[in-house]
């Protein structure tokens, strides 16, 4: 798809391709690449932009700057499941052309909020700006989000009744765990590419002696990354202490199960033996003449359980 915008006022608003300020590439097929081609040098591909090596994600080409980028999104075959994937920002010649292949929010929040910015919509380099802001944003918004569902973890595993909780809570919460570590990890990555491409940014303004404008604003933005940056440290050692905490309930759980087997093994171990004694095949055995001897059998299995049991209970093993 295609989405091409132009400034009207300080807003964005739809226009045609070749009126555009910030044409807009989502998984193009190739009459929107055709469209865009006379704006830029070329297109890059999904496969361009995942197997690019990470020195060379920013880059000059015939007086265009491509900063490639990491951003949060959902995946754009079945518009659900949570992927991060590359997004490439192309500036240059009044224009600025970003390529994507998968669906993040800020892209569809940015525009009608353009003019809502402080730094405004004026040209490709306010845009851009104001798309890595509502990316950081965005980023924001899943930390918090992060950090909510490990609460819920910590909820769920400490303020439960009983000897602990169930199987099916210990489960969920490593489950929720894991994923909310992946969502943290990606954010982690995605804020380092941002930080990387805002640096680019700069130098290549300070180079045509553009950047006072705008230095303030980078400045920002690399703070707030800085501050996400120490956000996403801490829900990561919290990611860390709710899986530990996780399996240390689980441990638990297990050791209660396998001391309650047995505990009932050794009650059952004095009665079995007298059982095994009386039941041995020896002619000799004045006890099997004996006319009380069975109920006098019954009741020592029965008076070694209860012994047993006592003991278990005196020192504190049940």
């Amino acid at each position: 798809m295609l989405f091409a915008y132009r400034n009207d006022n300080g807003k964005l608003v739809p226009s045609a391709p070749q009126d555009a300020l910030w044409i807009d590439l989502c998984k193009p097929d190739p009459a929107e690449v055709a469209a865009a081609l006379p704006f830029v040098p070329e297109v890059p591909t999904l496969e361009d932009l995942e197997e690019i090596e990470i020195s060379a994600r920013l880059y000059r080409e015939d007086g265009f700057d491509v900063l490639t980028v990491l951003v949060p999104g959902l995946s754009r075959e079945d518009g659900v499941t949570p992927v991060t994937g590359p997004v490439a920002f192309i500036l240059g010649k009044g224009h600025l052309v970003s390529v994507r292949y998968h669906t993040p929010r800020p892209f569809e929040t940015y525009a009608p909020r353009a003019d809502k910015v402080g730094l405004g919509c004026a040209g490709p380099e306010r845009v851009f700006l104001g798309l890595c802001e509502e990316i950081i944003g965005r980023i924001a918004d899943l930390l918090e989000g992060s950090g909510k569902a490990l609460d819920s973890i910590t909820r769920a595993i400490f303020t439960t009744e009983g000897l602990g909780p169930e199987a099916a809570v210990l489960q969920k919460a490593l489950e929720t765990s894991g994923r909310q570590s992946d969502m943290v990890g990606n954010c982690r990555l995605s804020l380092l590419t941002i930080e990387r491409a805002l640096g680019f940014f700069r130098v290549g303004l300070e180079e045509r002696g553009t950047v006072e404008p705008l230095k303030a604003t980078i400045i920002g933005l690399s703070k707030d990354i800085q501050s996400l940056e120490v956000h996403g440290d801490y829900l990561s050692s919290r990611v860390a202490q709710a899986t530990d905490a996780t399996l240390g309930m689980i441990n638990l759980a297990q050791n209660t199960t396998v001391r309650i087997v047995s505990v009932v093994a050794v009650l059952f171990l004095p009665p079995t033996l007298i059982a095994s004694i009386y039941g041995m095949n020896f002619r000799l055995m004045p006890e099997l003449n004996f006319a009380l001897g069975y109920p006098m059998a019954l009741g020592l299995m029965v008076a070694s359980a209860v012994v047993t049991y006592c003991v278990f209970k005196w020192k504190k093993w049940l």
